[in-house]
């Protein structure tokens, strides 16, 4: 269950883009403190900064010693799309932008935070005939978090643009899981 006492919920964002995880939280009822970031495109970073000038970037997911993470609730991260993408070459795991998925497993096991909210790509549920999803579904599961996904699509939320997104929740397993993505008509559930 999301803190909703004074005390913020610390967030560690990862594969950031110019924050759009960010602006989302500032502008829900919760009280977040983000602890830093991971961001590597350097367009990216500069509207991110500019955005949020005070948020610490570790830079490189692959290079992140998680003992210097500060300790956080709630990690966030929209992974690398391309390799799953229709619009892509879809070659999965076997592009090393695929596997940054496995980065951010390793931040989960070593951090051990709360919760998890996880972004990509429609195409990522049949990508090698649902394999990929599989692996990353069983990934999450032997980390021990409770995991739920749902499709949202933007333009049922007031953007003019057709993009569904496939986000996937989770809570340790043994801590109180609350719904954080409320369904609308328009949503497809799992």
């Amino acid at each position: 269950m999301l803190n909703t006492t004074e005390t913020p919920i610390t967030v560690f964002s990862m594969f950031s883009g110019i924050g759009g995880f960010e602006y989302g939280l500032q502008q829900s009822k919760h009280d977040f403190k983000i602890i830093g970031y991971s961001e590597v495109n350097n367009y990216a970073i500069s509207i991110y900064t500019r955005n949020f000038p005070k948020h610490k970037n570790y830079g490189d997911a692959t290079k992140i010693k998680t003992k210097e993470l500060p300790y956080f609730d709630f990690l966030v991260g929209g992974f690398p799309c391309q390799a799953f993408s229709i619009a892509g070459r879809r070659k999965g795991f076997d592009d090393t932008r695929g596997t940054l998925f496995f980065e951010i497993a390793r931040i989960l096991k070593d951090k051990r935070p709360r919760y998890f909210l996880l972004e990509n790509v429609k195409g990522l549920l049949n990508h090698d005939k649902g394999k990929t999803f599989q692996t990353i579904l069983e990934v999450l599961n032997e980390l021990r978090y409770d995991v739920s996904w749902r499709i949202y699509n933007s333009k049922n939320y007031g953007v003019p643009q057709n993009r569904e997104r496939v986000f996937i929740k989770g809570y340790l397993r043994g801590k109180c899981g609350r719904e954080i993505l409320h369904q609308t008509r328009n949503s497809t559930i799992s």
